[in-house]
């Protein structure tokens, strides 16, 4: 093969693997406006329990029973499609939960402004994360307002879970 042919080759394989690095990521974005990744903090600020059914952890943290009616998830899905433009309510309801953006085991509230449309491909990466801050809660090596700053961060930026993931591990 000369010189030339290989370059032209190199060439082409290159510029192949650009544009379907491209299509990648011009399909990610598609995806992207579909839902959101992390709660808005125009709809979903976060609010912590103000009517507890109990205390919880040697903190007293309250505690509320998980109480969403399903008149207000679809509300929930319809203010974010309206406000930004996703299609949530389009798509297929079993690829999402209303989440609480904190969790009740850390004190958070069943209000509207602590709740929000979470897809399956979030949900994969931030429930694990929950799980593990309200197991250290309870065996009093981790406070409420800490572990709420680090739910806070890892939902509002996603590219953070394995880093404060390995943090909350690491207590």
């Amino acid at each position: 093969m000369s010189q030339i042919s290989f370059r032209s080759a190199r060439l082409g394989i290159v510029l192949s693997l650009f544009l379907n690095l491209f299509s990648v990521v011009q399909a990610q974005a598609a995806l992207e406006k579909r839902y959101p990744t992390s709660p808005s903090p125009d709809l979903t600020p976060g609010a912590l329990c103000e009517r507890p059914t109990r205390k919880r952890y040697d903190e007293g943290i309250a505690y509320c029973e998980r109480d969403v009616d399903s008149s207000l998830k679809r509300e929930i899905m319809e203010n974010y499609d309206r406000k930004y433009g996703y299609r949530v309510t389009q798509m297929e309801r079993s690829l999402f939960k209303i989440d609480h953006f904190i969790p009740l085991c850390m004190g958070g509230s069943n209000q509207e402004t602590n709740l929000w449309p979470q897809h399956s491909w979030v949900y994969e990466q931030t429930d694990p994360l929950e799980g593990l801050s309200c197991e250290k809660m309870a065996q009093g090596k981790l406070l409420q307002r800490d572990a709420v700053a680090m739910i806070r961060e890892a939902k509002l930026n996603l590219e953070r879970v394995p880093a404060i993931l390995a943090r909350i591990k690491a207590l």
